[in-house]
């Protein structure tokens, strides 16, 4: 019996299967969901779980066993290679020169783990391999949290807590992922920091960068954020909304898209408005996908979140942070006062927050530009009092300009993403409300009659009040199909909306009978 009890103590003082993966309890818990995914050669296993007495639902990362010796080995292995592989923040921080760092790097893993693991198959060799390369130059079990394209955000709180992700489908989880100490969080920080030529001390605790990627990194150290040093990364979207997955999700009705596409189509300017996480920028991808593709598009970003179909003509133009010495910053309105030398047909620009943008805006659609910009407000009265109060203060009179107001919003019982309003702006610079977001129905519903949009596009296509009622059920029928036939990703798409603007008669061959378009 006492060996029984002895057998038990040393069962429970087993390690935890990774290194700064918390173990997790089974007791009184429900599996949500259960995926696979891959970061680099490394596989990994998630479980997504609720559990008794937590307030948000649990993300557990599985990875390989990696014994305690093998650890001990690769932690040796990594401090040979970076003996022998010197790198100097010049390199580190020039993108250009990232894929031969890797190849750099790559080379003496090879050796090294040949060397300690000479009897290893060819698949544990990549495993080992990708472990190293991700100790070595990555951000360790955040780089593995990266690689998974469910997730928008991961927060690194403090090392006493767990690492907390938001995921696309459930929201905000704690995962199994814990820091450390507060010592490794920095050092993420300041890895971030050397690859873009910034650093982040005691002197300057707050940083502010764009990854190689696209993703978007805020980092804050002690005593700024009082209970430890943070770091935050928003992921750049790999797989970008388009209007069939928006209309999916019902975040959309088929309506409003057809009107919405219609305005577009014929160089109406909208502004896109909504509150934080409310959508905007997701809905400006997916409007993005409707423009023709005979026209130069620029879009002007902090973070690259844009993403057009490949044949399209489009620029993309992302901001810069001023370096160390406070040189080299470039806004927003920098990049907007330039656009308008490159001979633009339309602009997007992914937020207008301060009064200078606006101006340099309104004077872009004044010139003869069509402009999309996503901005803050809860609703199209709000959008045009912030516009029209200080400290933007554009004057009202220059509001019709923009032609349409989308307003995105968060539902906050259920937390699905909804459009919320298509508006127009009246002549007189007041909003008028088309279409409304009916809670109980879920879905927009029609509260006014068009006061001026409808009779716009009428001016300048010559189209008459039937002709375009014929359109609009044509381009609804256009992205039923879409639905139908799953036609989703970006280029594809796209694809259909390049054949619909320049071989409308044959794309409606595929729309009537219903066959895949190739």
């Amino acid at each position: 019996m006492a060996k029984k009890k002895k057998a038990a103590k040393q069962e429970k003082k087993k390690p935890a299967k990774k290194k700064h993966l918390a173990p997790s309890d089974k007791s009184e818990e429900k599996i949500i969901d259960t995926y696979t995914y891959r970061s680099g050669q490394i596989p990994i296993k998630v479980t997504i779980r609720r559990k008794k007495g937590e307030f948000v639902p649990l993300y557990d990362l599985e990875i390989s066993v990696i014994s305690r010796t093998t650890e001990m080995i690769l932690e040796r292995v990594r401090q040979e290679l970076i003996k022998k592989v010197s790198l100097g923040i010049a390199e580190i921080s020039d993108f250009k020169k990232t894929g031969l760092v890797e190849e750099k790097f790559e080379e003496i893993i090879s050796i090294l783990v040949q060397k300690y693991f000479p009897d290893s198959d060819a698949e544990t060799m990549e495993f080992l391999k990708s472990y190293l390369k991700i100790k070595s130059l990555g951000l360790g079990n955040l780089e593995l949290l990266m690689s998974d394209n469910n997730l928008e955000e991961i927060v690194v709180n403090q090392s006493s807590e767990p690492v907390w992700i938001y995921h696309k489908k459930y929201g905000w989880l704690k995962t199994n992922v814990y820091m450390k100490d507060e010592e490794e969080i920095r050092h993420y920080a300041s890895i971030i920091g050397r690859k873009i030529g910034r650093q982040i001390t005691v002197l300057t605790p707050l940083l502010d960068a764009h990854m190689n990627e696209g993703d978007r990194v805020n980092a804050t150290l002690s005593p700024v954020s009082t209970s430890g040093n943070t770091i935050t990364i928003r992921k750049f979207s790999k797989d970008p909304w388009t209007i069939t997955k928006f209309l999916k999700m019902k975040t959309m009705t088929i309506e409003a898209a057809a009107l919405i596409w219609t305005a577009i189509q014929y160089e109406m300017s909208a502004i896109i408005a909504g509150g934080t996480a409310s959508g905007k920028t997701s809905t400006l991808n997916a409007l993005a996908t409707l423009f023709p593709p005979n026209q130069r598009i620029l879009s002007i970003e902090d973070t690259r979140e844009i993403q057009l179909p490949k044949f399209l003509h489009w620029v993309p133009l992302n901001t810069t942070l001023a370096n160390p010495e406070g040189k080299g910053e470039i806004t927003m309105g920098d990049l907007l006062v330039n656009s308008l030398r490159m001979r633009p047909d339309r602009i997007i620009v992914g937020e207008v927050r301060r009064k200078k943008e606006t101006e340099t805006l309104f004077e872009a659609i004044h010139t003869g530009h069509s402009v999309y910009a996503t901005f803050h407000a809860n609703n199209s009265k709000e959008t045009v009092e912030r516009l029209t109060n200080p400290p933007i203060e554009v004057p009202k009179i220059m509001l019709p300009a923009i032609s349409m107001v989308i307003v995105q919003f968060r539902n906050r019982r259920t937390g699905h993403r909804r459009t919320f309003q298509v508006a127009e702006i009246l002549p007189s610079g007041e909003e008028n409300v088309i279409l409304q977001y009916n809670a109980k129905k879920d879905c927009l519903v029609q509260v006014s009659k068009s006061k001026s949009l409808y009779q716009n596009i009428q001016l300048y296509t010559g189209m008459t009040p039937q002709e375009l009622g014929r359109e609009l059920k044509e381009k609804e029928k256009i992205l039923k199909y879409l639905i139908n036939n799953s036609i989703e990703d970006v280029d594809s798409v796209g694809r259909v909306m390049a054949e619909y603007y320049t071989d409308k008669s044959n794309l409606m061959k595929y729309v009537n009978t219903n066959k895949k378009f190739l």
